[in-house]
């Protein structure tokens, strides 16, 4: 699975979340998560992305709850949990196991979506990781200047701007030299070369005809069973 190109994993994660949608039963549903979970597991990204998947699962046990408080049944907000967890996990594993500058290629060579949106796209999902290093390293920072953000929720919504004001203050000076750096490169410019190659082989139409066969028969069987 990890060497399968961006165009077959993109069309994973597309096939993956139409299923998601589809299926209306819990069972079908979980069933779905527990094979994407083996996926993970076989291709060794649940041993190394565990507490990113711990945090999917907690964010979709309180979604869940969330959705059971408003006023749904049981079986509803088991809907929900499921239904977010099978679209993000295999969201997880396509950013994982991509690299960002082949996403891109294969979003701009075989799905023809314009250069510059593909690269906003990519882009932003770079700087995720260093938008979190940096809240970390502002944070640690301005507790080492004797701010106290710990203590009850109001208290720590009070302190809270001394830590985003700086981090949003970087943000925008990131935002500012990645745009001079662009600008100089000649970015938009309409001569856009890829040294890497996305064409997919032939293990790649085999998983493509496997997801197109499983999403069909997930709309069947929701058209037929009411799975």
């Amino acid at each position: 699975m990890n060497r399968l190109v961006p165009l077959t994993k993109i069309i994973l994660t597309l096939g993956v979340s139409v299923a998601a949608i589809v299926l209306t039963r819990p069972s079908a549903l979980a069933a779905l998560v527990l094979g994407e979970l083996l996926v993970l597991f076989v291709t060794g990204v649940l041993c190394r992305q565990a507490r990113a998947v711990a945090g999917l699962v907690l964010f979709a046990i309180v979604l869940g709850v969330v959705q059971y408080l408003g006023g749904g049944s049981v079986e509803s907000s088991y809907v929900t949990g499921l239904r977010m967890l099978a679209m993000t996990t295999v969201f997880l594993f396509l950013l994982v196991t991509t690299r960002l500058q082949d996403l891109t290629a294969a979003m701009v060579t075989q799905l023809k979506i314009p250069y510059t949106y593909a690269f906003m796209f990519t882009a932003a999902l770079r700087f995720v990781p260093d938008f979190l290093a940096e809240n970390r390293a502002i944070f640690e920072a301005q507790e080492c200047r004797g701010l106290v953000l710990k203590g009850h929720f109001f208290r720590r919504l009070k302190m809270y701007p001394a830590v985003i004001q700086p981090l949003v203050l970087k943000s925008l000076a990131r935002s500012e030299t990645m745009a001079l750096s662009l600008e100089l490169r000649g970015f938009g410019g309409g001569r856009e070369r890829f040294a890497v190659s996305v064409v997919p082989r032939a293990a790649d139409y085999a998983v493509i005809g496997a997801i197109v066969i499983g999403t069909a028969g997930a709309v069947v069987a929701r058209i037929v069973y009411g799975a």
